[in-house]
């Protein structure tokens, strides 16, 4: 994405803040819903996660016109996550975590692309159990996209994938891990 605002900026030399339109300047509140599996061979049981997460996400923080069609968007975005542990030793989850949100919408400002990576810190109820988590404490990162689309003023729904990584940061061994990656459904109020 940056590198297609880099062709907006040599081809209109346009990326700079004043062009953001009234949606940019802001913040929003999404709730979003999934599902996610555990993949890889971090630990050897079968993971199925129900996460949950509220996310504020900031007014423009930087952006660029990419052309006439597009606006890359740059927020902050600090979400809190609470997540039921269906499959598992464990039963749930609570984490704290932030991420920038790389966003491409149309000009009409009616769908968008939206993106990025981060991470956090959480607790979980851990149970001892040999391939399970080895203490209650976790690190986590992820890594999201998704497509947005207005349905009405200041209102948008969202499809996404989410992949998650939680550890302990190797402070137990062994440090099993989960890694899972699954599909979110959301809704966001603009304010």
């Amino acid at each position: 994405m940056i590198l297609i605002c880099l062709m907006g900026l040599l081809h209109e030399g346009n990326c700079v803040a004043e062009n953001a339109s009234l949606a940019a300047e802001q913040s929003s509140v999404d709730l979003e819903i999934g599902t996610i599996w555990q993949v890889g061979s971090g630990t050897p049981l079968s993971y199925r996660l129900f996460p949950t997460q509220l996310s504020w996400r900031s007014k423009e923080a930087w952006g660029c016109d990419v052309g006439n069609s597009f606006r890359l968007r740059f927020r902050h975005r600090l979400t809190f996550q609470a997540t039921w542990i269906d499959q598992g030793p464990e039963s749930h989850y609570i984490a704290l975590g932030g991420s920038p949100s790389i966003e491409l919408w149309d000009h009409r400002e009616r769908w968008g692309i939206t993106g990025g990576a981060g991470g956090g810190l959480g607790l979980l109820d851990s149970r001892g159990v040999k391939g399970g988590q080895g203490q209650d404490f976790t690190l986590h990162w992820f890594a999201r996209a998704g497509i947005e689309h207005v349905v009405a003023p200041g209102r948008r729904m969202s499809v996404g994938i989410l992949f998650q990584h939680m550890s302990n940061g190797g402070q137990t061994k062994p440090n099993p891990g989960i890694d899972a990656v699954g599909v979110t459904l959301g809704y966001s109020w603009s304010y």
